[in-house]
């Protein structure tokens, strides 16, 4: 079975972190993601992994700022080493900052790849993650298309299929189109319309709206390494970790 893991943010309102990571390794999880907050406010990393290692989890991916990327690189690498990351995924852009035409969501991908250098010349892999705005319904070609075109092959791509699919995109051929640079793939589901509005209309994975047997099925043929459970807003984390594990492991 494809190990899973289990983006932090998920939990970020719930349990302290020690006692989340015991839930999750109690459940089956192998590997958490780290989010932005979690990672700048932390004072020292070494006991986050020392809770890690305690409970047999590992951190390969992590979300982290840009301004952290392009500002103190050589601390984000040291982070990275201690927390045992091997990649890290840029994971928004405020909406003021957003680029409004073709050449300027390539130029934000050359911008990523520049920042992107010193950590790949440490030997990390290092990307962006989409929200819903970098797809258009309809569209022949999407803002995700001219960030990592303007990215080039050195930009590494974390999907949130279900940002694109609420976005009214066709997860399917971004799988196929970039299966050489998928490293990663968030894991969470879209409730029945009118249903989970509690939770932002998110479910719990399997127990949504989204094909995710087919979905696995097109990331694993892409190549894709991690697959990471996650839920922007859960009224009960301990729920969703477990129920949406029981659901990805049957598949």
């Amino acid at each position: 079975m494809t190990a899973l893991s289990y983006q932090l943010y998920s939990s970020r309102n719930f349990p302290p972190t020690r006692q989340t990571l015991k839930l999750l390794a109690d459940t089956g999880y192998t590997q958490v993601e780290g989010f932005g907050g979690l990672i700048a406010d932390l004072d020292d990393p070494g006991e986050l992994r020392a809770d890690m290692d305690a409970f047999g989890l590992s951190m390969p991916t992590t979300h982290i700022g840009l301004d952290a990327v392009e500002d103190t690189p050589d601390d984000v690498i040291a982070l990275a080493s201690t927390l045992g990351v091997k990649a890290l995924f840029v994971p928004h852009l405020a909406a003021e900052l957003r680029p409004d035409t073709a050449d300027g969501w390539r130029a934000f991908g050359a911008r990523l790849t520049k920042a992107g250098a010193p950590l790949r010349a440490a030997g990390l892999t290092f990307g962006w993650h989409n929200h819903d705005f970098e797809f258009e319904p309809g569209a022949d070609a999407h803002p995700i298309d001219f960030i990592l075109e303007g990215g080039g092959v050195d930009l590494a791509f974390e999907f949130d299929v279900a940002w694109c699919v609420r976005a009214g995109a066709d997860p399917f051929p971004v799988i196929e189109r970039y299966k050489d640079r998928l490293v990663s793939a968030h894991v969470k589901d879209i409730a029945p319309e009118g249903e989970c509005l509690d939770e932002d209309g998110w479910a719990d994975v399997g127990h949504g709206t989204m094909d995710w047997p087919a979905m696995i099925a097109a990331l694993r043929g892409a190549g894709c390494e991690y697959f990471v459970m996650e839920h922007d807003n859960p009224n009960d984390a301990t729920r969703f970790a477990q129920r949406s594990f029981a659901s990805v492991s049957a598949m």
